[in-house]
């Protein structure tokens, strides 16, 4: 036996030593690299470890790894921020792996008002985007990153007019008034511009959509807040410098065109034939125009060394439009250095951005004309030197050449930002933190408008006519806050209190002139025009300050990371409020329990059930609501002796009456949620069901003539017999829901889509009165001229919602191809459309396969009607609309009445559209000065579906054609006849990462 055993161990020995030198044997040095699938980049620090052993490295600051494996060895790859990757080495002697991001790990830290907190302890309505889910493109605007990604938030800009800003409403409306857009905060800096920051500098975006989230920023946070989160450098290493180039080459063209007659088919209808022989007619709309080009270079270092980094970036844009005469230019520049002393004690921060925008634009009215000009007219008659500039022109109504109009109108301005910001912090002891901020936000602008002697729609009347003018805003903003952390065993808290003063000055002035012997200088020779009063002139100046001052604190508690309670509340001072009203307090509160801490779910592995409670407010649009206010009223002559000067003076006109009882806006709004997560994480998302009451919403009112002002008994009576009244009440809600499914495998491809879509309930009136003051009632939007004055299209009415359009229903045509409406008295007219949405969705993909990547956004809005203007104006062959090309559509009957507003020109405008997409490519590199170049090309709004046949389905949240400014709001779902025609654009771009 034991001969046995003797021989049994010896052979178990040998095969051990031959199993050893085998494994020797094929053990082999593998080397290889680990970036990022999102943009190539390199991943320092990378855990690499041979699975079931302890045989491990790290990735070097490169990204690059060398380790001794068998062939038989699997490696696992992990990394903060990315999901984990097996990989078998098999008979490679080289590897180059791919990390995908993981979005959970990703969204873990939010940004927040006055500081960040886990995602898991929020218990407000909060959603965050980070760079790797921005939009792709020819980004003009941070928003743009957003569009179609959080629930709830409207980014719209109907048209392409590189020129025009994008609208962007948060669950809908919140305001009869201004200040309808949310409050935008810049790396902790409370309202400043998004011109402030160029879209490539961005990190992270958050938006705080709910009273609670938002009730930390008081005065401003009723419309919403929006947090940026800019790039800053790190220090990876001793002299540690990146360099990052994107540039990039854009194309727009026409996305949509409206059909219009032919020529021979114009004259057939009656219209006046102006053909030479030989002649064929003109397009006007490819007369007028073009295909936009556009580039953009941006260049970023970044780097450090020690306890400083710091990261400069320059960032230079020169856009054309689809109109010759539309462009604009912008340098963006930016700088920010960040320091840490005294053991991370103490930490400095500086930050300055700069940005100058130059633009030129027309009369957007020449896309109008393009449509409804005479086709058969040519775009030049006459020597140059004629009264028309030697373009074709007739003496009728409304008939202009869009050519000239584009050419002998000029409008252009140049608007300069700069925003500094300095910011220390310091840890007194190791839960106590004080803060101290300061940012000052400058802007100033230039502005000019020159109509020549020439154009017919203004310049003949003025004979010719220039305007420039200018303006400096200027913001300050001081912020102390203190923060204290603490765990009291299983309890952790954390507290915040802050004070806050911001100044706000503004001033400016304008002159006009008119009567210009020559056109020469344009604005730039003002003083070229002869006539420096009366109509069509101006000279103005004006200077105001306001001033914001606030004390604010919060308290969040987290229990055994099971139960959360969060409580903050706010109180601004405001000096631009009545007497005994400037100060206004907003309060909230919010409080979650994750479910899966307490009963085992199943695949269900997160389940955080929250509610919240808040109040926020809304600045008025101006400072000055509550005063009297004057303006010049006219040129009196002591003497009555027009002879003499000297005694010829500028009388007072006041304008509008005191209201010292005027106060806040605010929101009261309940909101309750559910964040999910199933299997392990790998499904992700949110629930959301909201209500709110915008309550005391600032609007002007007419007085009793004469009578005693009701609002200032000091006041005898009222003279300008108007004022701003605290008189509007509305209540909305709305359901939101959002969905992720992260990294899904479908063979070597990764793909992460991710769906969001809102339920609106819309803005109902609840109160348009205070006492017996208010309008009541208030019709908006004329469909305008010709012939269309009478009757305003929007009817805002107490116990309605906000914008609905009241009209004849169209029930068909008689024998003679005329009208047959339902009622013919407006009295009995009822409602046949709106402008809100019922609701919207966004459902955006990322992929990646190898080296390539692919991602798209589709974005969709539903249940909002539009007023198709053109349709409305130039549909119908009567003989008066002759004068005019007809549009036809697959809507279009053959009508012979006079055009008059109904339902027929009310469509459903309901669409799908393809926002976005991207497919870009990663060169493997080796042995290189260059860490990573991506090759990409990008199309934005590449399709749309919809049964709209205007220019554009996209939702107008107001109608700037009203007349007043303060009604904007009031009057959505208008597409007027100025709409500048909405464009396709292709992009194809570089971008290059040097070690």
């Amino acid at each position: 036996m034991t001969k046995v055993y003797l021989i049994a161990r010896r052979m178990f020995t040998v095969f051990l030593v031959l199993t050893a030198f085998l494994a020797q044997g094929q053990e082999r040095t593998l080397t290889g690299k680990v970036t990022s699938s999102d943009d190539g980049s390199a991943i320092p620090g990378v855990n690499i470890l041979e699975k079931g052993t302890t045989n491990g490295t790290v990735s070097d600051t490169d990204g690059n790894f060398t380790i001794s494996v068998g062939s038989n060895a699997v490696l696992v790859f992990s990394f903060v921020g990315y999901a984990s990757q097996e990989v078998t080495v098999g008979t490679q002697t080289s590897l180059d792996v791919k990390l995908q991001s993981d979005i959970t790990s990703l969204s873990e830290v939010v940004v927040v008002g006055y500081g960040t907190q886990q995602k898991k302890e929020i218990t407000s309505a909060v959603s965050s985007v980070s760079a790797e889910q921005f939009n792709k493109g020819n980004v003009t605007s941070p928003t743009q990153f957003l569009s179609g990604k959080v629930a709830g938030l409207s980014v719209v800009r109907p048209g392409g007019d590189p020129n025009q800003g994008f609208t962007l409403r948060l669950r809908g409306i919140s305001t009869f008034g201004a200040n309808s857009q949310p409050l935008i905060v810049i790396d902790g800096i409370v309202g400043a511009s998004l011109d402030n920051v160029d879209p490539n500098d961005v990190a992270s975006m958050d938006v705080l959509k709910d009273a609670s989230a938002a009730a930390i920023y008081g005065a401003r946070g009723s419309s919403g807040v929006i947090l940026i989160t800019t790039k800053t450098g790190k220090v990876k290493k001793e002299g540690y410098v990146n360099v990052n180039y994107n540039g990039f080459v854009g194309i727009d063209e026409v996305a949509n065109k409206l059909t219009v007659l032919s020529a021979d088919e114009f004259v057939a209808r009656g219209g006046t034939d102006y053909r030479t022989a030989g002649a064929q007619g003109t397009n006007w709309f490819n007369a007028l125009t073009q295909t936009g080009v556009s580039h953009t270079n941006n260049l970023s270092v970044e780097g450090g060394s020690g306890t400083t980094s710091y990261r400069a970036s320059v960032n230079y844009r020169k856009t054309e439009g689809i109109v010759k005469g539309v462009d604009n230019d912008r340098l963006n520049t930016s700088l920010s250095i960040n320091n840490t002393s005294l053991n991370g004690k103490l930490r400095l921060s500086l930050g300055l951005t700069y940005n100058d925008r130059n633009q030129n634009s027309i009369n957007l009215s020449a896309f109008r004309y393009a449509v409804i000009y005479n086709p058969t007219a040519p775009i030049f008659e006459g020597a140059a030197d004629n009264r028309d500039g030697g373009y074709f022109q007739r003496d009728l109504f409304d008939f202009y050449n869009p050519v000239a109009l584009s050419k002998q109108q000029k409008f252009g301005g140049e608007r300069k930002n700069l925003l500094s910001n300095f910011r220390v912090e310091y840890d007194i002891i190791e839960d106590l933190t004080v803060a101290l901020n300061y940012s000052i936000n400058e802007e100033t602008g230039l502005n000019g408008s020159f109509w020549s002697r020439r154009d017919r729609v203004t310049g003949f009347g003025a004979q010719g006519q220039a305007r420039r003018d200018t303006y400096n805003n200027t913001s300050k903003l001081l912020e102390l806050t203190t923060k204290y952390t603490k765990k009291f065993g299983d309890l952790n808290f954390e507290g915040l209190v802050g004070f806050a003063n911001q100044i706000t000055d503004s001033e400016g002035f304008a002159v006009q002139t008119k009567q210009f012997l020559y056109d020469v200088n344009g604005w730039d020779g003002i003083d070229f025009g002869s006539q420096r009063q009366g109509s069509g002139t101006e000279a103005s100046s004006y200077k105001n300050a306001n001033t914001l001052r606030s004390v604010f604190g919060r308290a969040n508690l987290n229990y055994k990371g099971t139960y959360f309670l969060s409580a903050t509340v706010r109180s601004d001072s405001y000096s631009g409020f009545g007497r005994g009203n400037k100060t206004g307090y907003f309060p909230a509160i919010s409080g979650g329990v994750e479910v899966t801490k307490l009963v085992d779910l199943g695949v269900v592995s997160q389940l955080k059930v929250r509610g919240s409670y808040g109040v926020s407010g809304n600045l008025p649009p101006a400072a000055d609501l509550a005063l009297a206010t004057f303006a010049p009223g006219g040129i009196i002559d002591f003497d009555g002796n027009t002879l003499t000067t000297s005694d010829q003076y500028v009388t007072l006109r006041q304008t509008r009456d005191a209201n010292p009882s005027l106060k806040w806006e605010t929101k009261t709004e309940v909101n309750v949620g559910v964040d999910y997560g199933l299997f392990d994480g790998r499904i992700t998302g949110s629930i959301e069901y909201y209500t709110r009451t915008n309550k005391d919403l600032l609007f002007g009112v007419n007085l009793p003539a004469g009578a005693p002002n009701p609002f200032d008994p000091t006041e005898p009576a009222n003279v300008a017999n108007f004022a701003w009244a605290n008189i509007g009440t509305i209540a909305s809600g709305g359901f939101e829901f959002s969905a992720t499914y992260n990294n899904v495998k479908l063979g070597g491809i990764s793909w992460s889509p991710s769906l969001n879509f809102t339920i609106y309930q819309k803005a109902k009136i609840e109160s348009f009165k205070v006492g017996d003051l208010g309008p009541g009632e208030l019709r908006l939007a004329t469909p305008g001229s010709p012939g269309q004055n009478a009757n305003p299209m929007i009817r805002n009415k107490v116990g309605e919602t906000v914008g609905n359009m009241y009209g004849p229903v169209f029930q068909g045509l008689n024998e003679n191809g005329g009208y047959v409406f339902d009622s013919t008295d407006p009295t009995k007219w009822g409602v046949i459309g709106n402008g809100l949405p019922n609701g919207e969705l966004g459902f955006s993909n990322s992929f990646s396969y190898k080296n390539w990547d692919l991602s798209f956004v589709l974005r969709g809005v539903f249940g909002h009607t539009l007023y198709n203007s053109y349709r409305g104006f130039y549909e119908n062959r009567d003989a008066g609309s002759r004068t005019w090309n007809s549009v036809t559509t697959s809507k279009t009957p053959f009508v012979t009445s006079v055009p008059e507003f109904s339902s027929l020109y009310i469509e459903d405008a309901s669409f799908l559209r393809l926002d976005n997409a991207s497919i870009g490519y990663n060169l493997p590199l080796k042995g290189n000065s260059f860490s990573n170049i991506r090759f990409y090309a990008t199309g934005q709004n590449l399709f749309t579906i919809t049964n709209y046949t205007g220019i554009d389905p996209e939702v107008r949240y107001s109608d700037t054609d009203n007349g007043d400014g303060f009604q904007t709001n009031l009057a959505p779902g208008i597409e007027r006849r100025n709409t500048y025609f909405t464009t396709r654009t292709y992009t194809l771009g570089v971008s290059l990462k040097i070690k």
